[in-house]
């Protein structure tokens, strides 16, 4: 507005009389007055008295969300390695906590993602999926797995990617005050979402002593009596373990006889060594009370992709694809085309077994030779192991997260720590490294790296 007066007017309006100077000398006292007042009735600057601070719901922190200092794991490894990556440029940061391949997809599944996604009938919703999809998950499932007889239409459904499915599966089931069974260490998804919905969490601690499998014998009568879902997954994160028919055949019985919906996770499924994969599904029983998620992320090198798929009792399936269906309009049809290629082309999985086997050879023998119990898993991209108690110098780890954080910042190697059963840590190898002789050298300077280190076990 006094901008407009002084393109009329050869002085401004607020010095032209005495009246409209003193008029406008009360209205900032008035303001700054009622601002003073107003900050010491509440004990607030203006700008936090935004009403948007309140409404924040509780499952996320309600009012504090985004005021907490406390930093995820995740994140604090990730903030301390870009500050290790800008003070030490010079210097190879091994990445030995990324849970993700480290090569692109194979090159005839992108192909033929290039050609499908020049399609025009491909530029639609794929909604809960195409049908090539998921006849091409349950040809899939019968040639790697050996589970046979899934009808594609009623139960096999795609999703975008397994976390995705983890996240929608309790919105199908869990009402407040219902429980779900958890692993520990493990993938909190479905645990998270369970919170959210007002249920509970029951944890299964997984011990090397059971061959980190879960003890499901001394679960209370109380909590099993509230338990709707049991979470499984199979080969494991983070401590690489597989499991066998007969804890397959455990869970089928232990599910039946307290009315308890089994999801078993698959995401590793396929990247086994030693024996053929084995799937929930494939137990006699299992169709009765569960489902297994799939992913392509890591067995098909396809992480960003964002695909997957859930199969087993059709009931269950129906129920998330109805919850789905309100949470998503499913995955970009030219990727299901591509996700079916590549599930019917299991030696690409198998290839890549390989080269998790081998690194894995050389990664397990190298941290043995430091002090390390360190096994070479059965499947998963992961090596599992108790931390050390120290350095010789005579600096104590009292948690894994202290010692990987040791690591990134002595060593300048990332991994992944888990306190929630005793304390280890977690080393993929799905390190940077292109050919053989890449992956030796690689090896070799993690060892000299921790060598000097001079760990204490």
């Amino acid at each position: 507005m006094f901008a407009a007066c002084r393109g009329r007017e050869k002085t401004p309006i607020i010095e032209k009389t005495n009246d409209n100077d003193l008029k406008y000398q009360f209205y900032i006292s008035y303001y700054i007055l009622l601002y003073c007042s107003i900050r010491k009735a509440c004990g607030k600057g203006w700008s936090e008295l935004e009403y948007l601070q309140e409404l924040f719901a509780d499952r996320i922190g309600g009012p504090s969300f985004g005021k907490q200092a406390e930093l995820y794991k995740f994140e604090k490894i990730k903030k301390t390695r870009r500050r290790m990556e800008r003070e030490h440029p010079e210097t190879l940061l091994i990445d030995l906590g990324v849970g993700e391949p480290d090569a692109m997809a194979d090159a005839a599944v992108i192909d033929v993602l290039y050609e499908q996604a020049k399609e025009w009938k491909n530029r639609g919703y794929a909604d809960n999926g195409i049908l090539l999809f998921q006849q091409a998950a349950a040809a899939y499932l019968e040639e790697v797995f050996g589970v046979g007889g899934l009808c594609p239409e009623t139960q096999i459904l795609h999703s975008m990617g397994s976390k995705s499915a983890l996240a929608m599966i309790p919105q199908a089931f869990i009402n407040p005050g219902d429980i779900t069974l958890m692993t520990v260490p493990g993938y909190p998804i479905l645990g998270t979402k369970t919170k959210w919905l007002g249920g509970g969490v029951y944890s299964l601690p997984l011990l090397r002593e059971n061959h980190f499998l879960p003890d499901l014998s001394f679960i209370p009568r109380a909590v099993l009596q509230k338990t709707k879902l049991l979470y499984l997954n199979y080969p494991n994160n983070p401590t690489g373990a597989v499991a066998t028919k007969d804890f397959y055949q455990a869970v089928i019985e232990f599910a039946q006889q307290n009315e308890i919906i089994v999801i078993q996770d698959a995401a590793y499924g396929a990247l086994t060594f030693d024996e053929r994969p084995l799937s929930f599904l494939s137990v006699e029983g299992a169709i009765e009370v569960g489902i297994e998620v799939h992913s392509l992320s890591k067995s098909y090198h396809m992480t960003g992709w964002r695909l997957g798929f859930i199969a087993g009792n059709e009931k269950i399936v129906k129920a998330v694809a109805a919850v789905k269906d309100n949470n998503d309009s499913g995955q970009f049809i030219a990727i299901q085309h591509a996700g079916a290629y590549a599930l019917a082309h299991p030696e690409i999985t198998q290839a890549a077994c390989e080269k998790y086997r081998r690194r894995h050879e050389l990664l397990s023998a190298a941290l043995r030779r430091i002090g390390f119990l360190a096994v070479r898993p059965k499947a998963s991209f992961y090596e599992y192991m108790e931390i050390p108690k120290g350095t010789r110098d005579g600096r104590v780890f009292h948690t894994a997260e202290e010692f990987s954080d040791y690591l990134l910042q002595n060593a300048l190697i990332s991994t992944v720590p888990w306190d929630d059963v005793g304390h280890s840590i977690r080393a993929s190898v799905t390190f940077v490294a292109d050919g053989e002789q890449e992956e030796a050298r690689i090896v070799e300077e993690i060892e000299r790296r921790l060598a000097r280190c001079e760990l204490v076990f």
